[in-house]
C-alpha cells in the first residue's frame, strides 16, 4: 500500500472494468477509501448487473484497502447523487470524483437514430454532470476537492461515432467551466483523454498508433487527485496518456481575426476571408482524405 492519496475519499464511476477498475484499484493502493460505482452494463449499455462493482470492492478489500460498491445509473440525477451520498455516509467526506463510465453505439451520422444518440450522450456527458453536480456541493462546503472527467481524442471529431465525440467534447467544456466556477472554493477540475487497451478501445474505427494499459491511465489520475497536483495549481487541463507518452492539449483561443471597414456582405467575406482569416487545418480530416485517396488508388485498374 502506498500513501499518495492517503486519507482521501474518492468515488469512481465505471469502476467495474477497464480504466475505471484500474483507477479504483490504484487509488485504494495509494491509501484512498473508494466508492466503486458501476451500473454493470455491456459496451452498448445493455444488461445491467451489480456484480462487477461488488467484485472490484472485494479485490480492494483483499489487498487491504477500503471500498464500498454503488450499482447506480449515473445518467440520472438520482444515480449521481447516490454515488456522492454513499461516500459521505460511509466515510464522512468526498475528496475526489473520477467519471469514467461510458458506452458506445457506433453509427454513421446519416443513419444514427435517437436511440443511438441519447444513451451515449446521457451516460458520458450527463453522467459526468450528475456526479460533478452532487460532488461540487460537498466540495464547496469543504473548500477542497478534485473533479476528473474522462474525454477522448475523439473530441476532435469522429467518422462514425458522432454521439460519442459530441459527448466527449462537452465533457471538456464542462471540466473547464467547473475549474472556473469552483476555483475560489479550492476545487480543481481536469480531464483525461486516455489511449489504453479496453473493451471500448477495441471498437475505435481508426488505428491507434500509440496505446498503453489502463494502469498507465490510473497512475495519472492518482497524481491529479493528490495534494501534489493541487499545490501545482493544476486545473482546467486536458491530458492524454498513451503508454509512455503524456501530453497536454491546447486551450481554445482565436488564431486570427480581421475587421471590415463597414458592413460585411457575403461577397466581401468571400473576397476577404480566404486570404486573411483563413482556416485552421483539421488533422483528422487530413487522415481521412489520405485514406480516401488510398482507397481510390487501390480501386483503379492497372494501366
Amino acid at each position: 500500500m502506498g500513501n499518495f492519496v492517503a486519507g482521501k475519499v474518492v468515488a469512481v464511476t465505471g469502476a467495474g472494468r477497464g480504466i475505471g477498475r484500474a483507477v479504483a484499484l490504484a487509488a485504494a493502493a495509494e491509501g484512498a477509501k473508494v466508492v466503486v460505482n458501476d451500473f454493470g452494463v455491456a459496451v452498448d449499455g445493455a444488461a445491467p448487473s451489480s456484480e462487477v462493482a461488488e467484485t472490484v470492492v472485494k479485490e480492494i478489500e483483499a489487498a487491504g484497502g477500503t471500498a464500498v460498491a454503488v450499482a447506480d445509473d449515473i445518467s440520472t440525477m438520482a444515480g449521481g447523487q447516490r454515488v456522492v451520498d454513499t461516500a459521505v455516509s460511509a466515510y464522512g467526506r468526498l475528496d475526489g470524483v473520477v467519471c469514467v463510465a461510458g458506452i458506445l453505439r457506433e453509427r454513421m451520422l446519416f443513419n444514427m437514430s435517437e436511440q443511438e444518440w441519447d444513451p451515449v450522450v446521457a451516460t458520458h456527458l450527463k453522467g459526468t454532470f450528475t456526479v460533478f453536480r452532487a460532488a461540487s456541493a460537498v466540495m464547496r462546503a469543504q473548500r477542497s476537492g478534485t473533479l476528473i472527467g474522462f474525454t477522448s481524442g475523439n473530441h476532435q471529431g469522429s467518422v462514425s461515432q458522432a454521439n460519442y465525440s459530441a459527448a466527449k467534447g462537452g465533457i471538456i467544456s464542462l471540466v473547464r467551466s467547473a475549474a472556473l466556477g469552483l476555483h475560489k472554493y479550492g476545487v480543481s477540475a481536469n480531464a483525461v483523454a486516455p489511449v489504453a487497451r479496453t473493451r471500448m478501445s477495441a471498437n475505435v474505427p481508426m488505428e491507434l498508433t500509440e496505446i498503453g494499459e489502463p494502469e498507465d491511465v490510473a497512475a495519472l489520475v492518482v497524481y491529479l487527485l493528490s495534494d501534489r497536483a493541487r499545490r501545482q495549481r493544476i486545473t482546467g487541463q486536458v491530458y492524454t496518456i498513451a503508454g509512455p507518452k503524456i501530453a497536454v492539449w491546447a486551450q481554445p483561443r482565436e488564431l486570427r481575426a480581421a475587421y471590415a471597414d463597414g458592413a460585411w456582405t457575403p461577397q466581401r467575406i468571400a473576397d476577404f476571408l480566404p486570404g486573411t482569416v483563413g482556416t485552421d487545418p483539421m488533422p483528422l480530416l487530413e487522415r481521412v482524405e489520405a485514406m480516401e485517396r488510398a482507397a481510390r488508388d487501390g480501386a483503379r485498374p492497372n494501366a
